[in-house]
């Protein structure tokens, strides 16, 4: 991590991490007046430093220490999505391998249920979001409630603002979390006393509307109190530039087809009869989206964040490093908003088997790209595959890729492709990223005969002869789990220009952004430029095309396919890749790997079934 956002001593950083999965010292904080007791699994640090006896909510409140430990409990359900093996680590999510752009050859992962269909209302993973979620809803509505009568000699006014601030915009995030999940759902805002009647624990959901709007204004609120950057550069936590880009992912779910005007989900409806998603499209949504975009860039950009670039004498090879590192290197400008000192699975998961070299460049491999993704990537033209000559879909050259230290044999399709795609993919015989202390170069080899291919392992090896090589980093030490950057809110603007406003000059100006830092010709009628139909549904095709690549493995497709409603199309088709059970040409057979099936039902997660059966006045999600 670079070093000026490093704190040696004591911080909430350290509070906030939550990554050792084993032997954890267990601490239990008893709020009494709450009727509350915290055992978080997830927030390790925090709790080691609790002290043995019993507390109340009084003694929580006298101090401060105690008070950061509390909203540090808070934090620790964010999610932390490069612990994507075992769904549900960290609250880590199946975003990656249960989206379009790769699959896990191992069976265990969550993400093959939903590839298949095959998942459940009483499944675990689908429980447990919901379940810590509101855990940290409730916790956070409970801190929002008492903060205000700590003790005034260990937490001054100006603190327990900020703190109250933190807290409203993360209860915020959490329901954004969830209803981009499930739909819309109970909005609780008070504390529910544990010996309540059941008639106030009886719960309808609230409507979509209502609950982006309660998200919304919640962060908006709680964005006066909240600091420019973090305090005490104790990155991680919520400042003013995070609730403002948040306030523009809720406006762009909420202005989506798959939630404005879906009359495909007119049945549901809650026990009352109402209607909980607006049935009438309102392209107003997308207009107020485009407001908050906008918003959030003229407050924050370039002053605050900017995209992140980096420098070489080839602009070829310094696109290719701007695009690879804006992912790794920590708390750059880029990054809005992040999970602090997190622990890391997708090291192995990206980095292949490699048998013969030293174990510090030798990983399980087990996540493929699918070829679908690799053909998805640009021409280094700025092209489409199927739209240049440039694309040769058979035979080999010798060619020197960004990441190489010299020519060598390649497959021609891999040849000649833009930045990106050498960020995103590792393909057969290719140099290894990171070399480590070995004497012979690390060549990937993933034929049948290959250092990492079928004949070294069944299972730690890649299902369709590429793995994703984006976001993996020199080793597998805890680092910043990326959550949001300025590169995803440029495109949000230009989307949501193009669906109010077609023509509007920006978004152009705010798509470009994003190819000029990677290193493809601009959209437009300049020279050099790429034209580009001036009608909106060709725009959105670009558009949705630029965050397919831009944004490829970053946990984002999964969501943006099921806010458009075409994950009946991307999601329910084969999934294809190369022949790894071939050595030579065989390999390079274009071959089916699996099967996938998609139902109208899988646009939203089910409500976990143990809730319905808790709470009469909770509706199930259609086709659950």
């Amino acid at each position: 991590m670079n070093s000026k956002f490093e704190r040696p001593q004591h911080s909430f950083k350290r509070d906030f991490n939550n990554q050792r999965m084993i032997s954890m010292k267990k601490y239990i904080i008893a709020f009494l007046m709450a009727g509350v007791m915290f055992l978080n699994n997830s927030c390790k640090d925090f709790l080691d430093q609790v002290p043995d006896d019993i507390l109340t909510t009084d003694r929580i409140f006298d101090s401060k220490d105690y008070v950061n430990q509390y909203l540090a409990n808070i934090y620790a359900n964010i999610p932390n999505e490069l612990m994507q093996r075992y769904t549900n680590s960290d609250h880590s999510g199946p975003w990656i391998a249960a989206s379009d752009e790769a699959m896990y050859n191992w069976d265990f992962n969550y993400a093959n249920n939903l590839n298949q269909s095959t998942w459940s209302a009483t499944d675990w993973d689908v429980s447990a979001y919901w379940s810590d979620w509101y855990k940290s809803i409730r916790n956070a509505t409970d801190f929002i409630s008492k903060i205000d009568k700590a003790n005034p000699a260990e937490v001054n006014a100006i603190e327990r603002a900020r703190f109250k601030a933190e807290a409203r915009a993360l209860r915020a995030l959490y329901y954004y979390w969830l209803v981009r999940m499930y739909g819309p759902v109970p909005i609780i805002n008070k504390v529910l006393a544990p010996d309540a009647p059941l008639s106030e624990l009886n719960i309808p959901r609230n409507t979509f509307d209502e609950c982006i709007s309660f998200i919304v204004e919640q962060l908006d609120s709680a964005y006066t109190d909240l600091p420019l950057v973090p305090a005490n550069e104790e990155y991680g936590r919520i400042t003013k530039g995070i609730v403002k880009a948040y306030k523009t992912q809720a406006l762009m779910l909420s202005a989506s087809p798959l939630f404005n005007g879906n009359t495909d989900m007119a049945s549901l409806v809650n026990k009352d009869g109402t209607a909980l998603i607006s049935q009438t499209y309102n392209a107003g949504k997308w207009k107020l989206a485009a407001d908050a975009a906008k918003a959030f860039i003229d407050e924050f950009v370039p002053g605050v964040y900017d995209l992140y670039t980096e420098n070489n004498a080839d602009p070829f090879v310094a696109a290719y490093l701007s695009c690879r590192n804006v992912v790794l290197v920590n708390w750059n400008k880029e990054w809005i908003f992040a999970r602090s000192n997190s622990g890391v699975y997708n090291w192995h998961d990206g980095t292949p088997l490699h048998v013969g070299y030293t174990t510090n460049v030798q990983g399980y491999g087990a996540l493929g790209v699918t070829q679908k993704m690799v053909d998805a990537y640009f021409m280094s033209n700025g092209l489409p595959i199927d739209k240049t000559s440039e694309y040769r879909a058979t035979g080999f050259s010798d060619y020197k890729a960004p990441f190489d230290v010299k020519a060598r044999r390649t497959y021609n399709p891999w040849t000649n492709r833009e930045p990106r795609f050498y960020v995103g993919v590792t393909y057969n015989n290719s140099y290894w990223l990171y070399q480590g202390n070995n004497s012979r170069e690390v060549i990937t080899v993933m034929e049948f005969s290959g250092n990492s291919g079928r004949s070294q392992s069944s299972s730690d090896v890649s299902p369709t002869g590429y793995t994703v090589r984006k976001n993996i980093a020199v080793t597998w030490n805890d680092r910043g789990a990326l959550l949001l950057r300025l590169g995803q809110v440029f495109l949000d603007y230009a989307e949501a220009l193009n669906e109010y406003d077609p023509g509007n000059l920006n978004i152009l100006v705010y798509l470009n952004k994003i190819r000029t830092r990677a290193g493809v010709p601009a959209y437009g009628s300049g020279a050099g430029q790429i034209p580009l139909a001036a009608n909106q549904e060709a725009v959105r095709t670009a558009i949705h095309r630029e965050r397919q690549v831009e944004l490829s493995f970053e946990s984002v497709r999964y969501f943006d396919c099921h806010r458009w409603k075409i994950a009946e199309v991307t999601d329910n088709a084969p999934v294809t890749g190369l022949n790894m059970y071939g050595n030579g040409d065989d390999f390079y057979k274009f071959t089916t790997i699996t099967g996938r099936t998609f139902r109208e039902r899988d646009y939203l997660w089910p409500v976990p079934n143990d809730e319905i059966l808790k709470n009469n006045l909770l509706v199930q999600n259609p086709g659950w």
